[in-house]
């Protein structure tokens, strides 16, 4: 079982979904098709060269 967490870029709202079973990726509410993977908020550090 295999769950990951999405964000619906046409209602917004957060969708937890099981990919192991679903094969379409498709918002349960609005139906869209178009799903983004938040991104958490911590900024990354790179060493300057």
């Amino acid at each position: 079982m295999v769950e990951a967490i999405y964000r619906c870029a046409k209602c917004g709202k957060e969708v937890k979904l099981d990919l192991s079973i679903t094969r379409d990726l498709r918002c349960p509410y609005c139906g869209s098709k178009i799903l983004y993977k938040p991104r958490p908020k911590v900024p990354r550090r790179v060493k300057a060269i």
